[in-house]
């Protein structure tokens, strides 16, 4: 009789080669791992370029590497050599995907690892669809966020921190990992499958209207600081500096900030004369530099005690703004069953998150991540067969490494 399926490993038994470096590839395959997946990361020997990326440990070991390829296992071999790029082949050709954004390379590439396994599902992330290259700050820049983003006097382009494209991406390409294994499951045909990066972000800015409203109207969006575009939404400061983000989105939202900031009169008074009608959210929207001056008066007289007291008696969407130091000592980490204590080799014990999926009731939770080349050799003698003498002619000939021996 067959042991039951797990739930919350529903890619058990997958497994996915990854060749890649930095953000989006490491992230896709980090999470087909969570989700059950055998996923080996082959890097060239010594590391790939994120191997020692920022930030580190005061040891100068990568807790940015750590984040993204925890409960994966690491491969090191000579990517450049003849006999380690047999060996990657071998191994790519065993599992029957392969995941990378090393682009360019013929001999991983879709035709040659397809003459080794006709149903090879291929995904490849690159920079841009016409080949050119490209990264999530550089694709940003010509798509037009940051021109949009800061404060409205501001006149020179604002990036902004999170890498939402390579998130994006990463979330496209296990996506496009799991709908070709069922493609495959149905048919028995592989699949070839190519992201741009610059295709995400042009599809996420044509997706959300950015796009189409220059397109239709012949306007550009507006630069507008820490405002909602559309609706009402503004951040205020409170007497003793701290500082909200406020958010209305629905008629009852926008009336239950006027009365508990008892600006209710004072808010029909403004419409009255500007022959506005704030139940309507694109004239909140119009209005917001007017409403913002009453409701801006309440909170600049509040500490942050009354006002966390007065915005969690309401239907008022709001969060104070944190640090990252802030945030994770607060309950949403701390008492979060999407955060493990992880004991990270090299790197420490701290609360780690797994998939932020729960699954039957539970998350998935982190699994360290490994060092560059810890599983080198289980995996060629799992995978590959390959005797003891084997794999030790192989390390001697500085095909493959094995762990710390870099």
């Amino acid at each position: 009789m067959t042991a039951p399926a797990d739930a919350a490993q529903p890619l058990a038994g997958v497994r996915v080669v990854e060749i890649s470096s930095f953000v989006a590839v490491p992230l896709a395959g980090m999470t087909l791992a969570q989700l059950g997946a055998e996923v080996i990361r082959v890097d060239p020997l010594g590391g790939a370029a994120d191997y020692r990326r920022w930030p580190v440990t005061a040891d100068g070991e990568s807790i940015y590497w750590a984040g993204l390829n925890k409960g994966k296992r690491s491969v090191a071999a000579d990517m450049r050599s003849s006999e380690g790029q047999q060996l990657v082949q071998r191994l790519i050709a065993d599992s029957g995907i392969l995941l990378t954004n090393v682009a360019g390379r013929e001999w991983h590439s879709y035709d040659t690892l397809a003459a080794l396994r006709p149903d090879l599902i291929h995904v490849e992330v690159s920079g841009r669809a016409d080949g050119g290259t490209g990264v999530d700050y550089t694709v940003n820049a010509g798509i037009g966020f940051p021109l949009v983003t800061g404060p409205a006097e501001f006149a020179r382009p604002v990036n902004h921190v999170l890498p939402a494209w390579d998130v994006s991406c990463g979330i496209y390409a296990a996506l496009a990992v799991v709908t070709a294994l069922r493609h495959r499951d149905a048919t028995g045909q592989g699949q070839r499958i190519s992201i741009p990066l610059e295709n995400v972000a042009l599809a996420t800015a044509g997706n959300l209207s950015f796009f189409t409203e220059a397109m239709i109207n012949g306007t550009s969006r507006e630069r507008i600081g820490n405002s909602v575009y559309g609706q009402y939404g503004q951040d205020f400061t409170s007497s003793d500096g701290v500082s909200f983000m406020v958010v209305a989105l629905t008629k009852r939202h926008f009336r239950d900030l006027t009365e508990l900031t008892g600006t209710t009169k004072a808010v029909a008074a403004l419409a009255d004369t500007l022959d506005a009608d704030f139940e309507d959210e694109g004239q909140r929207y119009q209005h917001r530099e007017a409403l913002s001056a009453l409701f801006g008066e309440w909170f600049a007289s509040h500490t942050a005690e009354e006002i966390t007291a007065a915005l969690s008696a309401s239907s008022v969407l709001w969060d104070r703004y944190r640090s990252f130091a802030e945030t994770v000592t607060e309950k949403k980490v701390t008492a979060n069953p999407l955060f493990t204590s992880l004991d990270q080799p090299r790197i420490g014990e701290y609360l780690a998150p797994g998939l932020p999926i729960s699954i039957d009731g539970s998350y998935p939770a982190a699994v360290a991540a490994p060092a560059l080349g810890d599983d080198t050799a289980a995996v060629l003698t799992e995978w590959l067969g390959m005797g003891a003498d084997e794999v030790s002619r192989m390390v001697e000939s500085g095909t493959v490494a094995i762990g710390d021996a870099q």
